[in-house]
């Protein structure tokens, strides 16, 4: 494909829709590769792929290979969703929470997101579905952003527990985060600090990607 090619030379994009949740959406031809990018920041492929790659790797590909159910909060253009299952051969159901449809969309017509069988896209809102799924995980994945903002709820402790109460034993969360000035770096300090030492190991993989930095919490059995 003659944009393939080109893209290697200069970004080459194909698609732009405004969407009510992530304003601008884009997809782009970019050293070979399709990406999905909103005005700021990169939402899907490229490196944010490489980021969470970073951070599957960091936890084993070998302990994912034997969980049962893993849970994204944020599926976007689905990159963890292919890392999962192309690179890793992760065969077990993958659940993903997104709450803007029109990117479940898109990634369904550019990523093929549609063909993968075992994964389940959930339209709803991250917060009111870790309320209510009576479901246990053993990799929360939460990578949720609007253009380059985290929403609070995120950072707030009561998400916090029920993230890790929805968490089965000997399971992990890797949760991604943006790094743009020294509040984040006190934010994320704090977000860990609240996390009870007795029951989950923590750690932090700082400046991924210049300013991405992810959580991982094991829950200890």
């Amino acid at each position: 494909m003659i944009r393939k090619f080109f893209s290697y030379i200069i970004p080459i994009k194909i698609f732009k829709k405004k969407s009510a949740r992530s304003k601008m959406i884009e997809v782009t031809w970019a050293n070979g590769e399709l990406v999905l990018d909103t005005e700021n920041t990169n939402y899907s492929y490229g490196s944010l792929q490489r980021i969470l790659r970073y951070g599957l790797r960091n936890i084993g590909y070998d302990k994912i290979l034997e969980m049962d159910h893993v849970l994204l909060l944020g599926v976007a253009g689905g990159s963890v969703v292919k890392t999962l299952v192309d690179e890793i051969e992760y065969k077990e159901k993958i659940t993903g929470v997104e709450i803007d449809s029109d990117i479940i969309q898109i990634a369904n017509e550019y990523f093929n997101l549609n063909q993968i069988k075992q994964l389940e896209v959930i339209i709803d809102d991250a917060f009111e579905f870790v309320l209510k799924t009576k479901d246990k995980y053993d990799l929360i994945i939460i990578d949720i952003f609007e253009d380059t903002n985290m929403p609070n709820f995120l950072f707030e402790k009561f998400f916090v527990d029920r993230v890790c109460t929805i968490l089965k034993d000997n399971g992990f969360v890797l949760f991604n985060t943006m790094i743009l000035d020294e509040a984040h770096n006190v934010r994320n300090r704090k977000y860990v600090a609240e996390i009870n030492p007795k029951m989950f190991k923590t750690k932090m993989l700082p400046r991924i990607e210049v300013h991405n930095e992810l959580i991982i919490i094991n829950k200890v059995a």
